[in-house]
């Protein structure tokens, strides 16, 4: 059993997955290769880390609009986050799930927390998203289903 914080739900769902915290923004136009799910901005500190199946934990996104279409991509491909974790409202992260969701019958949660869970989730192993935005994680084991 781990921690818990109250996430805000943009975009539903449950997840459970290896945690990948920064405390950078990341552009997933130019940052996230689509095809394979690696972080591959070289100005991040997430560069040559995989997201694909993970929750990913990053403060905001930056750039452009493009974010919606590398993540659609993604997901198409099998190499999208599990779950996508922020500190404000990421507006292009949850079209790209709601349209995965119409266009693949796929898609992954988003969710939004105060920025002092945000940094809780810094030395988090695992990540477990629940429908209702309760988010659990600690050090391994990792649990074997959402809460």
């Amino acid at each position: 059993m781990g921690d818990f914080i109250q996430g805000k739900t943009l975009v539903e769902g449950e997840a459970t997955g290896p945690a990948l915290w920064s405390d950078k923004p990341l552009s997933f136009w130019g940052g996230y290769d689509q095809n394979t799910g690696e972080i591959i901005d070289r100005r991040h500190p997430l560069v040559g880390h995989i997201g694909a199946n993970r929750i990913i934990a990053i403060p905001h996104t930056k750039g452009s609009s493009t974010s919606t279409a590398v993540l659609l991509e993604a997901v198409r491909r099998g190499k999208s986050p599990a779950a996508i974790i922020t500190t404000g409202v990421a507006s292009f992260l949850a079209l790209a799930s709601i349209v995965a969701k119409e266009m693949y019958d796929t898609s992954f949660p988003v969710l939004t927390v105060a920025e002092d869970d945000f940094n809780k989730l810094k030395l988090a192993d695992w990540v477990s998203i629940s429908d209702d935005g309760v988010i659990e994680f600690g050090a391994n084991p990792q649990p074997t289903s959402p809460s």
